[in-house]
């Protein structure tokens, strides 16, 4: 494994994809340039843009970034994407071609569920997902294995595609869809940032591959300081009205001198309420709401690190010290320098334990 934070010389290849065995078929050598595109906001987790001097036609492509340090080559996979959709543009003496690229997913994306599909109440909900996707994707795919089951019979949308209804599925099991460099599918379980792990700091020491700029973005807006919490049920009326008034919070009613009131008629309580169990929902509510999402896009040159990881950015000068970000999408360029673009997420809290 080469030191990611040493100079480096960075070479791409790219390989036809048997979608049958799922290894590399043979080596292009029309592709001219590529980008990459990871994005945990898109349905199919990305997409690719090749620069080509010939059709490609329809075919999955694996790209790899070949990496020579210190007189030792290696290669790494960066994705593998199907190839579709071909224009082009002529500077006089040759053609190039921009191909669109997907991750495998788009194979699910492209065909429909009967319509009325139904999974039954009771069923296990990630062994039905696993084998409606293993039937309508060619891409591998790691079996995850969960005792959810469903509450109710599942039925697909008259506009669900295999999938949308399978994203919705697995979601019931606090899982989603993602796809690894070899364009292998996996789940990846649901998992609150405090409780995750940063793979790799990236900080402003002498050995940094971080760019000093960086771009930090939030929005305060809807941000409650009040809340009114009402039960009405068995015989029973309980209300209870949290305040933030602390002068430290930014988001208090001392500091914006108005107050923004959040109100829940229908609280998610079990059991037997009680006034102070309500005062207590109230007061978890408050501190839940004020918990502000902050997001972060910075560079860095290339370093293994995938959408969904956790990474710490310790940045002093940004006024990032030892902040954890969980990466939600990526920009790979694969030329010489492969500065990679990042945007995540952290969050601050506003209000409680500050």
């Amino acid at each position: 494994m080469p030191d990611w934070t040493k100079s480096m010389q960075r070479t791409y290849e790219y390989y036809l994809v048997d979608p049958l065995s799922w290894c590399d078929k043979s080596r292009i050598t029309c592709v001219k340039s590529s980008t990459i595109e990871r994005d945990s906001s898109e349905a199919t987790n990305g997409h690719a843009t090749l620069e080509v001097t010939e059709s490609l036609n329809e075919c999955y492509v694996r790209i790899y970034m070949v990496v020579i340090q210190k007189g030792v080559t290696e290669k790494f996979p960066l994705a593998t994407v199907l190839a579709q959709t071909p224009g082009n543009d002529f500077d006089g003496k040759i053609a190039i071609m921009s191909v669109d690229a997907y991750m495998p997913l788009v194979e699910l994306k492209e065909t429909l569920p009967p319509y009325g599909f139904t999974v039954m109440k009771n069923a296990n909900i990630m062994e039905n997902a696993c084998k409606n996707i293993q039937e309508h994707m060619r891409a591998p795919l790691i079996i995850t294995e969960s005792k959810k089951t469903l509450v109710e019979n599942f039925v697909s949308n008259t506009d669900d595609t295999w999938l949308s209804f399978n994203s919705d599925l697995i979601a019931k099991a606090d899982f989603s869809f993602s796809t690894d460099e070899m364009g292998t599918v996996t789940f990846s379980p649901k998992r609150e940032l405090e409780a995750m792990q940063p793979v790799v700091t990236f900080g402003d020491d002498e050995h940094s591959i971080l760019q000093p700029s960086i771009s930090t973005e939030y929005d305060l807006y809807g941000v409650p300081n009040v809340v009114e919490v009402i039960y009405s049920g068995d015989n029973q009326f309980f209300k209870s009205r949290i305040e933030n008034n602390d002068p430290t919070s930014i988001t208090s009613t001392v500091n914006r001198g108005r107050e923004i009131l959040y109100r829940d008629t229908n609280p998610n309580i079990t059991g037997t309420v009680s006034q102070s169990i309500l005062d207590t929902y109230a007061k978890n509510l408050l501190k839940a709401k004020s918990t502000l999402e902050y997001k972060v896009t910075f560079k860095h040159a290339y370093y293994p690190v995938r959408v969904g990881d956790c990474v710490r950015l310790n940045y002093e000068r940004a006024g990032l010290e030892n902040v954890k970000v969980k990466i939600t999408s990526q920009s790979i360029p694969c030329d010489a320098a492969c500065q990679v673009e990042e945007t995540g997420v952290f969050t601050k809290q506003l209000w409680g334990d500050l």
